[in-house]
């Protein structure tokens, strides 16, 4: 677990806190279509507000190429105010200068202020110490509650932390605190379930979850990698043949490392990846040559229900079939209220994330059954994968100065 500042051990009172914040979320027509992350983040802002301080939050929308009306922050004041049981919002026309300055200068403890989007400033992502001093020059406190931008060597998440005193948020402190308790002192068994399209880009994580966890099932397209790396037909299915001897070599790393490698026993496979389709549930190694696998069978959905039951901790990353397209969601459905039966149990402390995870748990209806759910995508893959976060590195350091 990295050590660093929350906020119950700062000082806020009668100071102008800059809260970073996730706040790139779906707009369509000038309206925000899913506010989950402006929700996730007002409880730091109702925090800081109760204990005294000015909350000015900032955040980054797209990929903006300089100034661009189409992607400010205005459309978010509306949610991020119902969020906020109605609170007045002031809104900055820029997120440094004399725009910036002017509304800031104005706010009182207990009065909240966005600012438009950092990205406009090409200063932001490349991380540019004079735009960073900028930011700092509004604020006496910096707190980071955007564990989703974490992995971004951008001024506002890196730079920003080294110029004032520094805590995490609610919502960074429980996402560490939920990843840490999974992967560093989890209760055994601990159970990896990883899907998804591609192995080559799950290799880290997988090499990395490997050696921590007692075992591991892979499903979606990945799986079919696997199976023909181990010399069985897979028809017409998604599958990275070249990365054949990659997947074997995780096979053997399991082997070493004692962690069981559960892999599709059964599929559902079709002639075409449609709505309706027909299906067959075939045994792996009896695949058509004319048919995709779409989709867990039902011994293989079994087989990972048992080491559900036999399992503690719960990591996962991924869906098990092409859950977007029914009948190739019912592996994934399956699964997913198993383990929210279990966690509801307290049986399992589960902890899912990644953006077609948080779509198949809230297709299945159990996004608030599980432990954690991380709507941090990069910065969930990165953390498993054991990378350093910038984001989280220099909220320790800023612990450090203390």
């Amino acid at each position: 677990m990295p050590e660093f500042l929350t906020l119950d051990d700062i000082d806020v009172r009668g100071k102008r806190v800059l809260l970073r914040a996730d706040l790139n979320v779906p707009v369509k027509d000038g309206v925000v279509s899913d506010a989950t992350r402006i929700e996730r983040l007002a409880p730091t802002v109702e925090a800081l507000l109760a204990k005294g301080a000015a909350v000015v939050v900032m955040s980054h929308f797209g990929r903006p190429k300089g100034r661009d009306p189409k992607l400010s922050l205005r459309p978010v004041l509306t949610p991020l105010r119902r969020a906020l049981g109605g609170r007045t919002i002031a809104f900055a026309e820029d997120c440094i200068g004399p725009a910036a300055e002017s509304v800031v200068g104005g706010l009182r403890p207990g009065e909240v202020a966005l600012l438009e989007n950092l990205r406009f400033h090409p200063g932001e992502e490349q991380n540019e110490p004079a735009f960073a001093r900028a930011l700092a020059a509004l604020g006496e406190v910096y707190v980071d509650d955007a564990f989703s931008a974490a992995h971004r060597a951008h001024a506002s998440i890196a730079a920003l932390a080294e110029l004032l005193p520094a805590a995490a948020g609610r919502l960074m402190q429980a996402e560490l605190e939920a990843l840490s308790a999974a992967l560093e002192h989890p209760e055994r068994p601990v159970l990896a379930l990883v899907g998804g399209a591609k192995v080559s880009t799950k290799l880290d994580l997988l090499r990395f979850v490997i050696g921590r966890v007692d075992a591991l099932a892979i499903g979606g397209a990945m799986a079919n990698t696997l199976l023909y790396a181990q010399g069985l037909a897979v028809g017409r299915s998604l599958c990275e043949r070249d990365m054949a001897e990659n997947a074997r070599q995780l096979l053997a790393l399991a082997a070493e490392r004692r962690c069981r490698v559960i892999l599709p026993e059964d599929a559902v496979v079709a002639a075409a990846l449609e709505t309706g389709a027909a299906t067959q549930t075939v045994a792996i190694g009896a695949v058509p040559e004319d048919m995709m696998i779409l989709d867990l069978g039902p011994k293989t959905v079994a087989a990972i229900g048992a080491a559900l039951d036999a399992a503690r901790t719960l990591v996962w990353n991924g869906p098990l079939g092409a859950f977007e397209t029914p009948p190739f969601d019912q592996a994934t459905t399956a699964v997913a209220r198993q383990v929210a039966r279990l966690t509801r149990a307290g049986r399992l402390r589960s902890i899912a994330g990644g953006g077609d995870t948080v779509a198949a748990l809230a297709a299945a209806g159990v996004t608030d059954e599980l432990t954690y759910v991380s709507t941090a995508g990069g910065a969930f893959l990165e953390w498993l994968e054991g990378r350093e976060l910038p984001g989280v590195a220099a909220l320790v350091r800023a612990a450090q100065r203390r």
